[in-house]
């Protein structure tokens, strides 16, 4: 695991969403409609997907990764050197390499860029998380940046694939965290941000030059399309209705209620797993009723997965069998820790003192069991998923109050722990996400106790054997959900609707997209 090559294999279905058929057209604007806006233009402080979408295209990353093997491959570096224990990268960088404002890419920008991180605040979490342990950032010549960590550190070759790490200019990392989130940022990317009406649109229009395009594209150049446009249409059958029209390209957040409408029309639906961790109810551990293990396991064997799986998501998505989904690199099938079981949840309770009411919510001293579970506007799916789930608990006399939350007030709600439960998940093609997650080293958004799981954590970003590590990781997935820190439901998979017009609208290896090589005709 030294050089970071070898990943499990993520699976995907990438291909030719327009058939492949035809002649490949430059020109043309690409339209596609998202259920939401984070507020924020800048990738490195941005984690919904409906956003990443866009702004994925503006910034370019040292490395990429294959889809289909989880191979990590050069971009804007050619080559880099990872020293025996994992302690020490050193990325060679592509000559050439201008952004959008002109100026040159250089080694000095990639350490201005991995030095400010740090200081983003709370939207760049998962940036942070990358990064955390550096010692020092140096640039070694003008081509050649060097990044040292305290520590071994297995997971960073990958996280140099991901947008939260794509680079931007010196310029655009010298303003403030605020005015990149409002204004936008200068990447070096294929496109470039044009407008951006918050709550309603972004607009990215063809980076002309542009000539250093990530290994795994097709097409060498500049992208085909001269335009794309990112419409915020929050009703998921709204989008479907304007995909069967013609009046947009491409939708994301298909669910089950829309895909007989959109299938044997002009328009194809392409998905897949996303990797990272699943979609569940995140607790905050510190909440006097939540910091009883017991009363969160009762609440995981209250939960049928597989109701929820069948009844609200797309078409072939699986319930989680652990808090990673099974496209992730050191996986681990812990379906025996997650099985539904209503009896059980009620010995549980029964055990910790909670007794059904009258109205059938248990109680204890007076208090009801009763959680408030905060959720945000960025999905179809999300509310009917919380209202099957609320029904399911309520037969285990678990009273579950929904909040709905626009998104981009997720960081102020993580961030100040203002919550019972969190419904969501997060997207990452390496199992360091757990760290991200639940170490208490870091952000620790869900309050987790400090307890063995954080050696864990450490312990396999660290290991470069690959052996060594996968047994870590699934150590880590076997603490987190036995002491169900959260109650792991469902895998996201991510569902696209295209027009058969639109040609290669490709994955990437996070499951979001790439718009380099999609061209209309």
């Amino acid at each position: 695991m030294t050089t970071g090559f070898l990943l499990t294999a993520c699976g995907s279905d990438t291909g030719d969403s327009g058939g492949g058929g035809g002649r490949h057209r430059s020109g043309g604007t690409l339209t596609f409609a998202v259920g939401s806006d984070a507020g924020c233009v800048d990738p490195q402080q941005v984690a919904s997907n409906d956003t990443i979408y866009s702004l994925r295209q503006v910034v370019d990353s040292l490395t990429d990764q294959d889809p289909k093997t989880g191979r990590i491959v050069p971009w804007l570096a050619k080559s880099w050197d990872v020293s025996p224990d994992a302690t020490t990268f050193t990325f060679h960088l592509r000559p050439g390499v201008t952004f959008s404002d002109g100026s040159p890419l250089t080694a000095q920008v990639v350490k201005d860029n991995f030095d400010a991180v740090p200081k983003l605040g709370a939207l760049a979490t998962l940036a942070q998380g990358y990064l955390s342990g550096v010692q020092s950032t140096t640039a070694v010549d003008p081509t050649t940046v060097r990044v040292k960590f305290t520590a071994p550190n297995a997971q960073f070759l990958q996280a140099t694939a991901t947008h939260s790490l794509g680079i931007e200019s010196s310029a655009s990392v010298r303003k403030s965290p605020q005015d990149r989130c409002s204004q936008g940022v200068v990447g070096s990317g294929p496109f470039v941000l044009k407008q951006y009406v918050q709550n309603q649109s972004i607009t990215l229009a063809k980076r002309t030059g542009y000539q250093w395009g990530s290994s795994l594209w097709t097409k060498k150049g500049e992208a085909y399309l001269d335009q794309l446009v990112f419409k915020v249409v929050p009703e998921a059958g709204v989008r479907a209705g304007s995909l069967r029209s013609g009046q947009v390209d491409a939708i994301g957040s298909v669910g089950r209620a829309d895909e007989a409408t959109l299938k044997g029309g002009p328009v194809s639906l392409q998905r897949r797993a996303n990797p990272g961790v699943v979609f569940g109810l995140g607790f905050n551990n510190s909440r006097p009723i939540l910091e009883d293990a017991t009363v969160r396991q009762a609440i995981g064997y209250a939960v049928d997965r597989q109701q929820v799986a069948a009844t609200v998501f797309p078409t072939g998505t699986r319930p989680a069998t652990s808090v990673l989904a099974h496209t992730t690199p050191d996986y681990a099938d812990l379906t025996a820790d997650l099985a539904h079981d209503v009896a059980k949840a009620g010995a549980l309770l029964d055990s910790a003192g909670w007794k059904p009411g009258q109205d059938g919510i248990r109680t204890r001293n007076g208090t009801r069991l009763s959680l408030t579970v905060k959720w945000f506007a960025n999905a179809a799916t999300n509310q009917p998923a919380l209202e099957l789930i609320q029904q399911q608990l309520k037969a285990a006399g678990i009273e579950l109050v929904l909040k709905e939350l626009q998104i981009s007030q997720i960081a102020q709600v993580q961030q100040s722990g203002d919550f019972d439960a969190l419904w969501g998940n997060l997207t990452r093609a390496d199992p360091d996400i757990l760290r991200t997650s639940y170490s208490t080293k870091l952000a620790n958004t869900y309050r987790v106790p400090s307890s063995p799981l954080d050696a864990v954590l450490d312990q396999q970003a660290a290991a470069t054997d690959a052996d060594q590590r996968a047994q870590l990781v699934a150590q880590a997935q076997t603490l987190i959900v036995r002491n169900a820190y959260t109650v792991p439901v469902v895998e996201l998979q991510t569902q696209l609707g295209v027009s058969k017009k639109v040609h290669h609208l490709d994955f990437d290896a996070s499951s979001r997209i790439q718009l380099h090589d999609t061209w209309i005709g």
